[in-house]
């Protein structure tokens, strides 16, 4: 079972890479894939926000305005990419994905203390991975997310396929994804943003989120938008949130 979410049924039918390129990218190494991240700083000194991007997305999507709305706010930017998708080596297989957190971290050579983490819909299983691992960061930032992996697997995949139980899937993702469990050991701040219309990742996973972590929280359930439009249907409450987050932390 060790490799059994890294299974190519669940790289086929859960994540949709796009390729995708652009100049001077920050690679992460991964020992046997290399990232294509997007690092833009601003100050050295200054706070870093780390974004996972969602599914069928790349980080070129993020560069422009997006970066440079958050530099206004003072931060540094790190775009995260995931293997498999843009210039980045390697296949979007998920227990390996879960492990590139670490190194794409690390490889900013920062403190926890001074990171911020934002995960966007699939991102935010990467996000809230990376905030398990590094308690001390800052703040986490949730849009759209995923609460039970589980439940969006089982949209794509039957544990027959994939040569085990239903029980013995539960126990792996259980044991790798539980966002309870993870939120609930994170002290640090949360704000969870979600559409109430949400057509792909139901409301109520945000408000799972929410209700899961255990520090300072703010949930913010826009009535209008959908799971791809919540930021330009709402880009100015939606930017006012993060810059109020962000203008809250030590």
């Amino acid at each position: 079972m060790a490799d059994l979410l890294n299974h190519r049924f669940i790289s086929e039918r859960y994540f949709f890479p796009r390729q995708g390129s652009f100049s001077d990218p920050f690679w992460v190494d991964c020992g046997d894939a290399k990232l294509a991240c997007s690092y833009h700083e601003i100050d050295p000194q200054a706070k870093t926000l780390v974004h996972f991007h969602g599914n069928g997305e790349i980080v070129d999507d993020w560069q422009g305005d997006f970066v440079a709305i958050l530099q206004q706010m003072g931060c540094n930017v790190l775009l995260a990419e995931l293997r498999g998708y843009g210039q980045s080596s390697g296949q979007p297989q998920l227990g390996k994905m879960l492990d590139d957190v670490v190194p794409t971290i690390e490889a900013l050579g920062r403190p926890a203390s001074e990171l911020i983490f934002f995960g966007r819909s699939v991102g935010s299983i990467f996000a809230i991975e990376a905030a398990a691992r590094f308690p001390q960061a800052a703040g986490l930032i949730i849009e759209s997310g995923v609460a039970d992996v589980l439940e969006r697997l089982l949209l794509r995949v039957h544990p027959q396929e994939l040569g085990c139980s239903a029980e013995e899937l539960k126990a792996e993702v259980a044991e790798r994804l539980d966002h309870q469990q993870k939120l609930s050991a994170y002290p640090g701040p949360l704000l969870v943003m979600h559409t109430q219309n949400d057509g792909l990742v139901d409301v109520s996973h945000g408000q799972r989120l929410y209700q899961w972590a255990i520090g300072k929280k703010n949930l913010k359930i826009f009535p209008q938008g959908n799971h791809n439009d919540i930021m330009f249907v709402n880009a100015r409450e939606y930017f006012a949130l993060i810059a109020e987050f962000m203008a809250g932390l030590d």
